[in-house]
């Protein structure tokens, strides 16, 4: 596999063939998982994407590579290094595989009531036999970031299984084919801080992608997304600027926890 030449291809990622080592299931989406040159990669061929009916059909390809530059513009590292590039499936997006860590959940399930320290508080439901349980997350610098990052980019599936923990301590978010969309679909597990201030280093981190999203970066989402799209993105973005502070969610039918939400 030889990625699409242009300023969207990290100057170190792998080039050569993909060799793909098996599937992964369940996924809405036809996943596997490969190796170019010896380094994993996720590869998800367009041709394998399911038809959605509020994104257009062979899109969300486009949109994991602009969600990995909106994240590069940050200076967050949110999302691991993607690119489009043609497989045995054909042409799709290819992102770097990140090897998490079993024994520590960002976003978890626990007894309703009983959040652990140095988690934030979500919601409250019932699982699977009807017992009161409390979806958490953690209350961290990386999950403040992710959690923003999806304002800006309008994610409309960040499920806990999307968040990935790296040993670290870093987290990395993927799946990320379902954003962009000009209508709010923010659906997102990460809703713990509502309402609290961005922080001067987030600000900062968000002024970065303002002036790019008015230079090069919005050149190249101009290739990826329509014009609607990228000022849409540019939109939020100065708006949680003047704001200030993390949204709440929208007052509207539409809901804004995915499901399920791992």
């Amino acid at each position: 596999m030889t990625p699409e030449t242009s300023p969207l291809v990290p100057r170190d990622f792998p080039t050569g063939e993909l060799t793909l080592h098996g599937r992964v299931l369940p996924a809405s989406n036809a996943t596997f998982v490969g190796e170019i040159g010896g380094v994993r990669v996720v590869y998800k061929p367009i041709a394998g994407e399911r038809p959605l009916w509020d994104f257009p059909d062979g899109t969300l390809a486009n949109r994991e590579v602009a969600a990995y530059a909106v994240s590069e513009a940050l200076g967050w590292d949110v999302v691991p290094p993607t690119v489009l590039g043609d497989g045995p499936h054909g042409p799709g997006m290819v992102q770097l595989w990140r090897d998490e860590v079993e024994d520590q959940d960002p976003v978890d399930i626990v007894r309703e009531g009983q959040v652990p320290g140095g988690f934030r508080h979500v919601f409250d439901g019932l699982d699977a036999h009807d017992e009161p349980v409390s979806l958490v997350h953690e209350d961290s610098p990386e999950l403040r970031r992710m959690a923003l990052f999806d304002v800006v980019v309008n994610n409309a599936d960040r499920k806990g299984g999307h968040v990935l923990p790296m040993a670290d301590g870093h987290r990395h978010g993927v799946d990320h084919g379902l954003t962009f969309h000009v209508e709010n679909k923010l659906r997102t597990v990460l809703w713990g801080f509502v309402g609290e201030p961005v922080t001067d280093e987030e600000a900062e981190g968000l002024r970065r992608l303002a002036t790019a999203l008015d230079d090069d970066l919005g050149a190249r989402l101009a290739g990826l997304l329509t014009r609607d799209e990228v000022a849409v993105t540019k939109r939020r973005v100065t708006r949680l600027l003047d704001r200030g502070t993390f949204p709440a969610p929208a007052s509207s039918a539409y809901p804004v926890i995915p499901w399920p939400p791992f």
